[in-house]
């Protein structure tokens, strides 16, 4: 072998042994497993957001010839080039996907976010052309229509919301965002007058005695109750004195009763907004048990919760166009009653818990009027009937002696309620405009106190210019 040869040999064995001591290359960006850095081509970071309607399409004009199109889901929108820089976008079902546009070389040139809603360019020209005085703006998230903006009243607003959801054929889709420009105010002067009559008729004899000849005695006691109204109400009882072993005892009672409810509640609130009025007490009912099982035997309390009752109110105003007002009213009248009372035995005690029932007249109604005008929720009329008669089967129905084997329970109770409430648009007023009730008020000296009985030394306005006047009599800030 020639030196040339050996030379060329050894420089190749060089090369190869310096190729296998070299640092391994780079991983691929093609194979992520290696640990290499992934550049990402498109991303929605990089995406400008596009709503279109079902059906619709919308032209986009490109910085760079086309070479590639990526669309997400083209069930959703569908992208058409038709040009090296033109391309139609087109809305297929209602949802969400992307469209990326690349060059040649694989670089994003445009990058979209296609929202796909329903077509809203109806609802948009029935607001504008509805309520030209407000800025109402309608935009669709998936298929829900978003209503935002703002309107001249309260009363646009849910013009706008209702018209709307008319369109959009499903209220639960709206989403009513609108602002009201200004909000009214409205005060609600309520009347609740509630009449009870009630009237009570007893009349029973009850026999007790023995009749005997002679070793044979036959003892008897027939007592008749009234339970009409599940126990006796009241009893005058009239023994008479023993005929032959027999005592006679008389039990009659008539009662008339009445009962007058009256409540004047003044309440105000936002245009749109709810107000409450509450006006009588809470009464304990059990709750269930609470026990501590680490000791023994485990010891167990009783939970209390507290239920309401007497004359609650709770109504929503709508300030409408022209001084009228929509008006949401809700109003109940309860008390505690000692019919279908419960009774129920403490745990862990002889004690007994009776737990009332409650007697309640609701009106629930929503109206149009205007300010000022008065709405009477009237004709809620209950009368209620009952009668019974309680006695020994046979010797009850004899003529003229039937009376002493049997008793009358007699039951009439008759409830009628009216609600009267009449809205007004109210504005603010100086502090200056009001008064209170003890304004000028003072105490009197306790001369005129012991000796004349006066209550209050000066009462009204400090500076009134009416001239005094000689009156003789009591007067005050509150006579009975």
């Amino acid at each position: 072998m020639g030196t040339s040869n050996l030379l060329r040999t050894a420089a190749v064995i060089a090369l190869a042994v310096t190729a296998a001591l070299a640092p391994l290359p780079p991983a691929s960006a093609a194979d992520p497993q290696a640990g290499s850095t992934i550049t990402v081509a498109a991303a929605d970071s990089t995406s400008r957001a596009v709503s279109l309607g079902i059906g619709k399409s919308v032209a986009i004009d490109l910085p760079a010839d086309v070479k590639d199109v990526l669309v997400a889901d083209p069930t959703t929108a569908n992208a058409v080039v038709r040009s090296t820089r033109r391309a139609y976008i087109i809305g297929v079902k209602v949802g969400q996907t992307n469209i990326f546009f690349f060059d040649a070389n694989g670089r994003q040139i445009a990058g979209f976010d296609i929202a796909v809603t329903r077509d809203l360019n109806g609802i948009r020209a029935a607001l504008r052309n509805s309520l030209p005085d407000s800025d109402i703006r309608v935009d669709g998230i998936g298929d829900s229509v978003m209503l935002s903006g703002v309107a001249a009243t309260a009363g646009d607003s849910q013009q706008a919301f209702d018209l709307a959801s008319r369109l959009a054929g499903d209220t639960n889709k709206v989403v009513n965002g609108i602002a009201v420009r200004g909000r009214d105010q409205v005060m609600l002067k309520v009347s609740v007058a509630e009449v009870q009559r009630n009237v009570v008729k007893q009349l029973g004899i009850n026999l007790t005695g023995s009749v005997g000849y002679g070793s044979n005695i036959v003892n008897f006691n027939t007592s008749n109750p009234f339970s009409a109204s599940g126990a006796p109400l009241s009893e005058t009882q009239l023994t008479g004195s023993p005929i032959r072993g027999v005592n006679a005892t008389l039990k009659a009672m008539d009662r008339a009763g009445l009962i007058r409810t009256l409540a004047e509640p003044n309440l105000t609130a936002i245009s749109g907004e709810t107000a409450t009025f509450m006006a009588g007490g809470e009464f304990p009912i059990p709750a269930g048990l609470s026990c501590d099982t680490t000791k023994s035997p485990p010891v167990c309390q009783s939970q209390i919760d507290f239920k309401k009752f007497g004359v609650s109110l709770m109504f929503t105003p709508i300030v409408m166009s022209a001084g009228r007002i929509s008006l949401k009213v809700m109003t109940e009248v309860s008390e505690l009653s000692a019919e279908n009372e419960i009774t129920l035995t403490v745990p862990g005690s002889s004690q007994t818990l009776t737990i009332p029932s409650i007697r309640t007249r609701r009106a629930d109604t929503v109206v149009e009027i205007p300010s000022g005008g008065t709405l009477a929720m009237a004709g809620m009329i209950q009368e209620q009937t009952k009668q019974q008669i309680n006695g020994v089967p046979g010797l009850m129905q004899l003529p003229v002696l039937g009376a002493l084997f049997k008793s009358r329970d007699y039951i009439n109770n008759q409830t009628e309620l009216v609600v009267l409430v009449t809205p007004y648009v109210v504005k603010a007023v100086a502090q200056k405009q009001l008064s209170r009730p003890d304004d000028g008020y003072a105490d009197p000296s306790d001369q005129s106190t012991v000796l004349l009985g006066r209550l209050n030394r000066i009462y009204g306005a400090a500076d009134d210019p009416t001239p005094r006047r000689a009156y003789r009599g009591n007067y005050g800030f509150h006579l009975d």
